[in-house]
């Protein structure tokens, strides 16, 4: 039996207003679908995408689709999704998500690199 993987987290959620607004949020990976994230967000508001989106976008910006997710800083990551009601952005902590992805099943197994030639020896 395979347990599902949990981290809960609080996110900025960033408005209009002055100050952002820290939010409850889940993230979850389902060792049945291990290459998927659920981002469960207040309200009982769920989205899932590639856990390879959320791994990539701690280092450098990405976007698939209605998601986008970067750095922010050394020590943040920010997560915007898009949707017909409108446009969400959150900012969390690196350390909540590197716990979560840390515990993750492995996604793909890493492809072996292809043998480099040997050095020529000079005699």
């Amino acid at each position: 039996m395979s347990l599902v993987i949990q981290e809960h987290a609080r996110a900025r959620l960033i408005t209009d207003g002055p100050d952002p607004r820290l939010v409850p949020v889940e993230l979850r990976c389902d060792p049945a679908d291990p290459r998927t994230v659920h981002v469960r967000l207040p309200g009982g508001v769920d989205w899932a995408f590639g856990l390879d989106l959320l791994e990539r976008g701690m280092r450098s910006p990405v976007t698939r689709g209605d998601i986008r997710v970067w750095p922010c800083g050394r020590a943040q990551v920010v997560l915007e999704l898009h949707s017909p009601d409108g446009v969400a952005v959150f900012q969390f902590d690196n350390a909540p998500l590197i716990r979560f992805l840390s515990r993750t099943p492995a996604r793909t197994p890493k492809r072996p690199s292809a043998a480099a030639p040997a050095p020529a020896s000079h005699a």
